[in-house]
């Protein structure tokens, strides 16, 4: 059972300041290999899943991001953890 559900935008830098969206594409695509529980969203990306392996995720994206040509990372990041259980739809359930 999962115990975390975490929150992550990634804002990559580029020397050019070019387009990034190409970037925060292959940072989901890093997630979507994971077999993680995901959510994309406009603005972040929701993980759900053990928590140490969440981060380990989050770690994978940012070393993707400076593989890709980034000189830096921002990763924002929120975290919900509750040892007992941690899910997107039944901390949503009310709103569908």
């Amino acid at each position: 059972m999962a115990n975390a559900l975490v929150s992550i935008q990634i804002i990559p830098k580029l020397k050019d300041g070019g387009d990034t969206i190409p970037l925060v594409d292959a940072a989901i695509a890093v997630i979507d290999t994971s077999g993680v529980k995901y959510k994309v969203n406009p603005l972040e990306t929701t993980m759900e899943g053990d928590l140490t392996k969440l981060f380990s995720i989050i770690e994978q994206m940012n070393k993707k991001m400076i593989e890709l040509g980034s000189l830096s990372v921002i990763s924002q990041v929120k975290v919900f953890y509750k040892p007992d259980g941690a899910s997107m739809d039944h901390l949503t359930e009310k709103y569908r």
